[in-house]
């Protein structure tokens, strides 16, 4: 079967808050259930002061773009701010966590593949959990 085009507005998806985070939010924009076997693209927020803790996924990669505001982004351990237009990489197997140590949201688009045996390790806890 042909997957059909598929137009949405962002901000018509229900934002469902993210486990074990502190004011993180995030919206599955487009995936499997729309008809696109490959993808999911999704939008998170985080708010002044938000967080998602660090965490790693052994068969997952991800595809990121910061949207608006910024974020401190930890990889293995290593900090980077991280702002509007900025692209990321982050193989399978590398921990990262997000925190918005500034006074506006920051929004990111988070590209993940579609696999069957995607886990979280969650290797922190939330400071606001």
């Amino acid at each position: 079967m042909i997957p059909k085009p598929i137009i949405r507005k962002a901000d018509e998806v229900q934002a469902q808050d993210v486990a074990n985070s502190k004011a993180a939010t995030i919206q599955i924009l487009l995936g499997p259930e729309d008809g696109m076997p490959n993808f999911f693209t999704r939008r998170f927020t985080i708010r002044a002061g938000g967080e998602i803790p660090n965490h790693k996924h052994d068969v997952l990669e991800h595809e990121q773009m910061v949207v608006s505001g910024k974020m401190v982004l930890t990889l293995d351990g290593r900090e980077h701010l991280v702002s509007e237009g900025d692209c990321i990489y982050i193989p399978a197997g590398v921990a990262h966590r997000y925190e918005n140590r500034f006074g506006q949201d920051v929004q990111f688009l988070c590209m993940v593949p579609a696999v069957d045996d995607y886990k979280t390790e969650w290797l922190s806890a939330s400071a606001g959990r």
